[in-house]
């Protein structure tokens, strides 16, 4: 029997977050390193890059230094769902999507948990088949491992089924294009302004697509 996928991107796709992924940033460098804090738009056009070294923007630190991710993940853990949001239109379009047996998964290049926490107390979790983040897999996206770590789940056949990635950053793309699944460009999050074959202005667009 045919699927139809889809894999979503988490952050900058389905919700915004980069409210508290940047306090808890900020949050290190005062910590550790006494810096001034960073900026929401500097820590997004960090984390979208295609080509860079995190801890370098973030923390002045060639490699990331095990204080550090510490001294984030346990204050990320409270902060994570103290401000994040859907995107308008986002819940609406998996409601409706999943009425129609529309397969549902995320893969996310934050940790597993936090994904699952935010996605939780926006009451959408449950929506989803899969929730994969970085540390379920050797390699994060760009590397296709993540989604076919996904498609291997609903057991998927190329040529039978039909899935998507959707997703905020080139590293979305690629993940798709190295898995040889279709990709999706949400310019309503982080990445306003992109190039690429299949632009989405607003989730509803996914529906006309899909269905």
């Amino acid at each position: 029997m045919k699927q139809k996928i889809i894999i979503f991107d988490m952050d900058g796709t389905l919700i915004d977050s980069k409210k508290d992924i940047t306090i808890s940033i900020n949050y290190v460098r005062d910590l550790h390193y006494k810096l001034p804090p960073l900026s929401e738009d500097f820590v997004v056009e960090a984390i979208n890059m295609e080509v860079r070294n995190l801890p370098k923007l973030f923390y002045g630190t060639e490699l990331y230094e095990k204080q550090d991710m510490l001294a984030f993940e346990s204050h990320y853990d409270e902060q994570c769902v103290k401000s994040p949001y859907l995107y308008d239109g986002i819940f609406d379009m998996l409601e409706h999507l999943k009425s129609k047996d529309i397969k549902l998964s995320v893969a996310t290049n934050a940790p597993t948990k936090f994904a699952q926490r935010m996605l939780s107390s926006l009451s959408v979790a449950e929506m989803f088949d899969e929730i994969v983040g970085a540390d379920a897999v050797r390699q994060s996206k760009p590397s296709p491992e993540m989604l076919n770590k996904i498609l291997n789940a609903y057991s998927y056949e190329k040529g039978r089924d039909d899935a998507w990635m959707i997703g905020d950053n080139s590293k979305d793309m690629l993940s798709a294009k190295n898995a040889g699944i279709d990709s999706l460009f949400a310019t309503w999050g982080f990445t306003p302004n992109a190039e690429h074959d299949v632009l989405l202005r607003h989730p509803r667009e996914v529906i006309e697509i899909v269905l």
